[in-house]
């Protein structure tokens, strides 16, 4: 398990990754994830009721469980106060974008893992289609990705991309416009139609997009403050809940 914590390559070959927490490895059940196993704080399925109803779930599900002896969840957790619950989930990528997105969300060079997990929540809760992690990206599997998350990485489909070019090439010739967010120069984000199937493409921290991207054009985010920009996990839910807005007035009510 500590492998899968803390090294990519041992999550792509074994296909599988950790959730740390009580909620969000109950929403990962709750979404239809089997967990393979989950590991529990020496005494916390006794004194805890949620951790309790948690394992009676895991158990339900033919999840092994394995309570630990004191110590070690200290020990393997990443967080400076760990969760009394640990589970290790099989990946839950899609070789594709749904046929059905119409607003697909692409991470082209997000490299906080905080931010990744930021964005999927915002994607989820906005009714994106999917997201798509290009390489370059830091992994969503990233076990602070995965708590940044709060549980939306088992609700959003999310693809696995190769790198950005490859990406949105494969995304254009599906029918998507490509639209990258950017600082500074795009069309406001509120006047564009997002009506038409579209990718959001959202670059680096702090370099911004890549060069060389083939895109449709930019979008950006008028600022009323002193701020230069937005968290790029707060861009994606601004933009995309736009979106979600213009989608819903256009429903026949």
């Amino acid at each position: 398990m500590r492998r899968l914590l803390s090294r990519r390559a041992a999550r792509r070959a074994e296909r599988a990754f950790v959730a740390e927490g009580t909620e969000v490895v109950r929403t990962g059940i709750l979404a239809g994830a089997a967990p393979e196993s989950v590991y529990v704080a020496a005494g916390s399925a006794g004194a805890d009721l949620a951790v309790g109803e948690l394992v009676g779930m895991a158990l339900d599900r033919g999840a092994r469980v394995f309570e630990l002896a004191p110590g070690v969840v200290e020990r393997v957790a990443t967080t400076v106060t760990p969760q009394p619950v640990l589970a290790v989930f099989p990946m839950l990528d899609l070789p594709e974008v749904p046929s059905r997105a119409d607003l697909v969300v692409v991470m082209a060079d997000v490299r906080d893992p905080g931010n990744a997990g930021t964005v999927l929540r915002s994607a989820d809760a906005a009714g994106v289609g999917a997201v798509v992690s290009c390489g370059g990206t830091v992994d969503p599997y990233n076990p602070k990705a995965v708590r940044a998350s709060a549980g939306s990485l088992f609700h959003v489909p999310l693809v696995l991309g190769d790198l950005p070019a490859a990406v949105l090439s494969g995304l254009a010739d599906a029918g998507f416009r490509r639209l990258g967010a950017a600082v500074r120069g795009g069309e406001d984000y509120a006047t564009v139609d997002w009506s038409v199937r579209s990718a959001l493409v959202l670059g680096n921290e702090a370099s911004g997009l890549p060069e060389g991207l083939q895109l449709d054009g930019l979008v950006g985010i008028p600022m009323a403050g002193r701020a230069e920009s937005l968290n790029v996990g707060m861009a994606c839910a601004v933009i995309c809940f736009e979106a979600l807005r213009q989608r819903r007035s256009s429903m026949p009510r």
